[in-house]
Parts: structure tokens; sequence; C-alpha cells
């Protein structure tokens, strides 16, 4: 800027020298007036003018010089000053900025504190109602507890006691389980008489144990009642019925929910209420207060080891079960010779008690008796008597050839409960054909000809092996058709040799015309209807049935009656008549049933077999049948446990099948019934 400064100067006065005009106009300011006494000075030169022109101009560019030095200086402060300004500005937008982006944060922590606030109020809130139903809790299973600790074990009592009554038009001698398959036939001695009882044995004790692992659970069960009978137990004056074991057993129950059960526990055919449960709490019954419950209810109390696998909506099991037989047969009017279970042994590790013994006096020959009368000689026929003391056992225990298997599939889908199941059961047995008790009073003569029977080879002198496969399928489901007010269910199990699963215990196998098992075709049905008026009270509705297919045969005979006269060589004793056919098997239409329906009373016969008129009566159960309908009523359900009255009535058919010419047997029985019952918390 300054080189343009001084440039333009000389210019200027360039300009002004080269035109004199110029100069003229713009002479030097005129001379001050002197004094006169003064000389007056010489007019300046050109050169001094010039001089003096430059001196000025020099002046004045050095004045713009140092103008414009200053001018550059103010510039470059200004300049200085406004980059300030600037970075000042920069610094007060950044402060602004981070004093509103903190003012959000503030607002933000602020917003943050509120709700904390607000949520730790709230917890505050739910923090002391849950200390104080924490504390009201620890107070009241301080005071009621509902389950008992000991090393880890939460123990937990249950059970109840009750008091029962039962009234039965025709007389059973059953107490208050109705034994089913012997419900008197119209004929009976028993049929005119009625029977009241009222018993306790019903009442439970129960407890259960459980301890948590880091895996799973560990629970042991424990459950008795009174329905046991000892050698002196009795009606008559203490009543002392003994405890016996219901429910006993151990389980493992992991965290991927594989249950693995063993001991003595409801059967894996019995239905539950949801998914495969050893629980006794969770295994559907049917709602009576008989205690064998109602024909059809498919069940068995049993040893068995079984594992399940539990899912959300299904679950799947497999079970071995302990096996018993139940057999009856007749085979040419008595029990073959065959080996298949004997009374209990080991000294009151099963039931070896007798029962009852009776005498049984047949003529089993005749002798001559020569006696002289007047002189004359005179032969008489003298008969032969046998007694033999015929006992019954209380309780027979099969020789089982191997476990019976069982599987199940459960299924809750969200509508109710389904199950499928099967059971495979197995027998065998050592026969000696030719051979019965009748053998016996007949002075060894047998009444089966070994030569007019089809059976296996014999295995060893006089013997041979048998052994047969039983099974059967079944299935359950329970439906709720009004939601927590009525429910509907089904039942049903079909197999040969599958009677004593079902509730009136009837006969799984019999023998065959030579004396080998054959099995009988059972079928089991149950339909309940449960309605919940309201929460204290449900009224339930039952009908079921057991039935036992026809398995008789006919090919055998049996000796005639021996005959009171010499034989044809003259030589006494050792005559016979001939024989005739006889009734075998099961449900045989030979078997003599000429008593079963006679409702007369001609005068009782001291020989008979419980029958009037001196006849028999023979006729084996074809099916049992019941509808029962009752109630049970809450009077108080609460922390000190549940108070309970129920009232049931019961109507109930026995059929036998139909014997020799065509005539069958047939029982009804009506029964009433009351309950009152405390049940532990």
């Amino acid at each position: 800027m300054n080189f343009r400064l001084e440039a333009a100067a000389a210019a200027l006065a360039a300009v002004c020298l080269a035109a004199s005009p110029c100069y003229a106009n713009h002479s030097a300011p005129p001379v001050k007036k002197r004094p006169a006494a003064r000389k007056a000075a010489a007019p300046p030169s050109v050169a001094e003018q010039i001089q003096a022109l430059r001196q000025d101009l020099q002046n004045q560019i050095d004045a713009l010089k140092s103008n414009l030095a200053g001018k550059d200086a103010q510039l470059k402060q200004a300049q200085q000053e406004a980059a300030e300004a600037r970075a000042a500005s920069l610094r007060a937008e950044a402060a602004a900025a981070d004093r509103q982006q903190a003012v959000q944060e503030n607002a933000a922590a602020v917003s943050t504190l509120q709700a904390t606030v607000t949520d730790l109020k709230g917890v505050q809130a739910s923090l002391a109602s849950t200390v104080s139903r924490d504390t009201a809790a620890i107070k009241k299973d301080i005071a009621n507890p509902s389950a008992l600790r000991y090393k880890g074990i939460t123990l937990t009592p249950g059970g109840f006691v009750t008091g029962d009554t039962v009234y039965r038009a025709h007389a059973t001698g059953g107490d208050n389980a109705t034994a089913f398959n012997a419900i008197p036939y119209e004929g009976a001695d028993a049929y005119s008489l009625s029977e009241f009882y009222g018993s306790a044995r019903q009442s439970k004790i129960a407890l259960m144990a459980e301890g948590k692992t880091s895996w799973g659970t560990l629970r042991g069960y424990y459950e008795t009642d009174f329905m046991g009978a000892g050698l002196t137990s009795n009606n008559s004056q203490s009543n002392g019925y003994v405890l016996r074991q219901r429910l006993l057993y151990a389980q493992a129950e992991t965290n991927t929910h594989w249950a693995f059960t063993g001991g003595q526990m409801w059967s894996l055919a019995t239905e539950g209420r949801k998914g495969i449960s050893s629980a006794a709490a969770d295994v559907t019954m049917p709602l009576t207060i008989d205690a064998n419950y109602v024909p059809g209810f498919v069940w068995t109390r049993q040893y068995g080891f079984r594992v399940v696998k539990s899912f959300n909506k299904a679950a799947f099991g497999a079970a071995v079960e302990n096996p018993q037989l139940s057999y009856s047969a007749t085979l040419a009017g008595s029990t073959p010779y065959a080996v298949l279970g004997s009374a209990g042994n080991n000294g009151g590790g099963y039931n070896a008690a007798i029962g009852s013994c009776s005498p049984t006096t047949s003529i089993v020959n005749y002798t001559n008796q020569a006696e002289t009368a007047n002189g004359v000689a005179v032969n008489t026929d003298m008969p032969v008597y046998k007694t033999l003391n015929s006992c019954a056992n209380l309780s027979n225990i099969s020789f089982n050839q191997a476990p019976d298997v069982l599987a199940k599939a459960a299924f809750d889908p969200g509508f109710g409960h389904y199950e499928v199941f099967g059971i495979a059961g197995f027998a065998h047995e050592t026969v000696y054909p030719g051979e019965t008790t009748n053998s016996y009073l007949y002075g060894g003569l047998t009444d089966i000809k070994t030569g007019a029977i089809v059976a296996p080879a014999l295995t060893t002198a006089g013997s041979f092996a048998n052994s047969i496969v039983l099974g059967g399928i079944g299935g359950s489901l329970r439906v709720p058709v009004v939601a927590n007010k009525l429910t509907v269910g089904a039942k049903g199990l079909y197999g040969p040799g599958m009677g004593r699963y079902g509730a009136s215990s009837l006969s799984d196998v019999t023998a065959n015309a030579w004396g080998g098992l054959a099995p009988i075709h059972n079928l089991s049905g149950l339909l309940t209807v449960e309605a919940n008026p309201n929460p204290r009270l449900v009224v339930y509705m039952n009908y079921g049935g057991d039935y036992a297919g026809r398995t008789g045969y006919t090919g055998a005979t049996t000796l005639g009656t021996p005959a009171a006269a010499q034989n044809a060589a003259g030589v006494w004793g050792g005559t016979w008549k001939a024989p005739a056919a006889a009734a075998v098997g099961y449900g045989s239409r030979l078997l003599n049933n000429s008593s079963c329906t006679v409702t007369a009373n001609p005068g009782y016969n001291g020989s008979s077999t419980g029958y009037y008129a001196g006849g028999s009566c023979g006729a084996q159960t074809r099916a049992v049948q019941e509808a029962a309908s009752g109630y049970w009523y809450d009077i108080y359900k609460g922390d000190r446990g549940r108070l309970r009255q129920g009232a049931q009535y019961g109507y109930t058919v026995r059929e036998g099948w139909s014997g020799a010419a065509g005539i069958e047997a047939k029982g009804i029985e009506n029964m009433f019934w009351t309950s009152f019952r405390y049940y532990l918390p």
C-alpha cells in the first residue's frame, strides 16, 4: 500500500511541472506583509518551489504512510479483535450448546429421578406390602405350619378320619367294602337278610417327604389305612382292625421332568388328573364312599417301578408291576391238580392263614358183611366212608412267571385329559392230567381220562408245563363340559386275563378240558358325571360294569357213584356207575344252577351250600353292573382343614352265566351310604 501512495505522489508532481498553469493556479500562499523597515525578501526560485513541493508531498506521503500504518494497525487490531470475537462467539456458542445439552441432560436426569422416585415409592409400597404379607405368612407358618422341616426335608402330613355307614338290602358280610363278585344270588340264604355296618376303617394316614437337590427333587410317600384284618380282627367287641400298606413309594424327578418311581403305588393303568403322576392327589378316583369304589373302575395298588417323561401337554410312561393271577375253574366237578400257586409262606410275609375248613365225607367203596339172622346167612352191603378236610385259604399267592408290563400315554391339549394304555401279563403252571381232588375220594381212581383229551407232551412222569400270555388295552377321557361346573368322564379296559384290574375282581384265567390255563376275556367300563353347583357342593353319578366271558368246556367226564351191589364176578366193592359229562372251565352250560333263583323257603337244608331246597348254584359271574349317585358337601374348608359330609345310593346287579337247562342266576343289591370326614389341611 505504501508503494502505491508514493507512485501516485510522483505522478502528480510530474504533471504539475509540465504544465505551468497548474503552478500558477496553485501558487504558494501570499507572503505576509512585513514591516516597512525591513527589506523585501527575494521571491523563491523554481527549484526551491519544487523542492518545497517535494517536501510537502513527502510530508503528505509520510503522513499518508503514517496514517496508512495506523489504519493498517487498526485494521490488524480490528481483524484480531474480530478473530477474538469470532473465537469468543464460537466459545459462547459451544458453551451455549454445552449449557443446552446440560439443560437437556438435567431435564432427562430430573425426569429419570422423578420416575425413579415414583418407582421407589411403588417399590417401597410393594416392599411394605410384601414385608407385611411375609410377616403374616411367617407368623401363620409358625402358628399353623402347612409343612414341617427336618434336615432340609419338607414333611407334609395328610389324610383324614371318617365315620362311614352302609345299609344293604341283601347281606354280603363285606363291611364297608362291597364284594361285588359275592353279591348273593336270589336263592341264597343271605339274600333274604339285610345288613348294616358302621366303620372308621377307611381313615387314612399319609406323609410326603420331599427334598430339593441341584438336579431335581427326591420324594418319599407313605399312606396307610385300617382296611387290613388281623387274625383277631372282628366286629364283636374291640373292632381291632389293623393298619395296612396302601401307598409306599420313593421317587426321583429331574429338572428335565424325568421321573423314576418305585414301590407300592396306584397302577399305571389307573386314570390320573394331569400327565402321569404317582401322587395320590393326582389319581382320578370315582367320588364314592364305598371302599371298593364302583364296578368298571380300572385300578390296582401294587408294587411297581415306572419311568415317566413329562412334556408341556403330554406325558409318556412305562412300568413293570407285580402280577397276581385270579383263577377260577371247574374241571369234571373238581379243581384240577395243577401247580400254579399256594397259600403265602415265610412267617407272615404273605397271608398264610386258613380261613375255614369243612369236612367232606364220601363213600369210596363197599364191603360184604355176612350176618346170620334167625339162622339164615345174610350178605349186607357195607359202605366204606372217607372224610377229607377241605380248607380255604384267605389269600393265595400265584407263582408268577414275570411282572406285568404296562405302557401309557397321557395328553392335556388344554381342553380335557386323555389317556391310552396297554397291559401285558404272563402265567405258567404245571399240570398233572387225570388227577383231581376227587381221586382221593374214590380210592385212587381218577375221573379224568388222559386218553380222551388233547394235551401237550408230558415233560416229566405224569405232568407237563404250560404257559400263556395275557394282555389288554384301555383308555380314558375327562372333559369339562361347563368350566368348573360340569365334567364328564369315561374309562375302559378290554382283553384276556384282565379281570383283577376291574373293581369287581373277576377271574383272569380258568382251566380247559385237559387242565391247562385258558384266558377269560374281560371288559371293564365306567361313565362318570360330576357337577359343582357351588364351591362347597359336588354331585356325582357313576355307571359302570365288569364282564367275564364264558370260557366253558364239556369234553371231560366224571366218575359215577359207587354201586351198592356185587359186580358181575360176585366181587364186593369196586363197582361204579357209568360216568357222565361234567362242567369244565368258567361259565359252563353244564353247571347246576337249580337253586340260584329259588326264593321259596322249603326249610333250610344243613348240607346245602348256602342255598335253600338243598340244591346247588354254581353259576359263575358273567357281569356286575352298578348305577350310583351321591354328593359331598364341605361344611368347612379352610386353614383349619376340611369337614365334609356325604351320602350315596347304589343299585347293583350281579348276573351269572346260565347253566344246565338254561337256568340263570341273578342278584340285585340296593345300598345306601353315609360318611362324615375331617381332612387335615
